[in-house]
């Protein structure tokens, strides 16, 4: 069994439900296999897919955006799946390799007595050589996210990033400054792959290929964003009723509830991180 905290209470309503606002599309509407095509199923507009000792896949939208509202519902593998991320997230790693920006929603495998772990991040010109300054902050759900579809989001505009669960903001990260924000356009991506190097317990489980393979399910697609190639006057999306920017005050509550209950690190918290290199804590 898993071990959740306050199973039988969830968060207080936020209130406000940006996904209701905001139709549905099928995986071919707005995205295209990127890597790994034989590790991929459609079935109805829904997407599967799987990684195993010879592969993952990942897919990648249609389009880059400057801006948005991007979600899906995922399904996540249950059992021993440590070393193994499933993931939904913004980059464009491929237009500038090396000093790229990125924001993440990751979901760190585990061993069977365990919890996933949500992982939140956002890099800024960020590169694979090392010198990535990560702005990670994690949680265990206050549910059981291999028992059935949940619907995760993010949301970001010029001035925040709001990271969504079931319509409940988890993580807020405003725009204090251009060094510390992303603002060049990206594309929405999502992915199956082994990280075993660290991505349970620091890499101390690693991916065990007895347990293949492992699947990650999404559906319920949503892209709500200003198109990069689209006209100026778009008007980018709002995660909250008052508009540009900021949560209401009932958001705020559902906020602080995940925070103070199911968040398990955060970066600006941690005293082993060189705080000089994240001002905004």
């Amino acid at each position: 069994m898993f071990p959740f905290r306050n199973n039988a209470e969830g968060p207080p309503s936020p209130g406000y439900y940006p996904s209701s606002r905001i139709g549905s599309i099928g995986f071919n509407q707005g995205y295209t296999n990127r890597w790994g095509p034989q590790h991929q199923r459609l079935d109805q507009g829904a997407l599967t897919i799987w990684l195993d000792r010879s592969s993952g896949s990942g897919f990648k939208s249609l389009n880059p955006y400057k801006s948005g509202y991007f979600g899906a519902a995922i399904k996540l593998q249950p059992g021993y799946t440590a070393g193994v991320i499933t993931s939904f997230y913004l980059s464009n790693n491929e237009e500038y390799p090396g000093n790229h920006d990125e924001i993440d929603i990751e979901f760190l495998g585990t061993t069977q007595d365990k919890p996933y772990t949500l992982q939140t991040n956002v890099y800024i010109r960020g590169s694979g050589d090392g010198n990535i300054i990560g702005r990670e902050m994690r949680f265990h759900l206050w549910f059981n996210p291999t028992q059935d579809f949940h619907n995760y989001a993010i949301l970001w505009n010029p001035t925040e990033i709001i990271f969504f669960v079931d319509d409940v903001p988890i993580r807020r990260y405003p725009r204090i400054s251009d060094v510390t924000f992303p603002t060049r356009d990206m594309w929405v991506y999502g992915s199956i792959w082994d990280a075993s190097s660290w991505a349970t317990e620091n890499g101390k489980y690693r991916a065990d290929y007895n347990y293949q393979p492992f699947v990650g399910r999404y559906n319920n697609f949503k892209i709500e964003g200003c198109n990069a190639n689209g006209p100026a006057s778009c008007r980018p999306a709002s995660g909250s009723p008052h508009g540009s920017s900021g949560l209401s005050s009932q958001q705020y509550a559902a906020m602080a509830w995940v925070q103070q209950n199911h968040k398990v690190y955060d970066y600006c918290h941690d005293p082993t991180r060189d705080h000089t290199q994240t001002p905004e804590c």
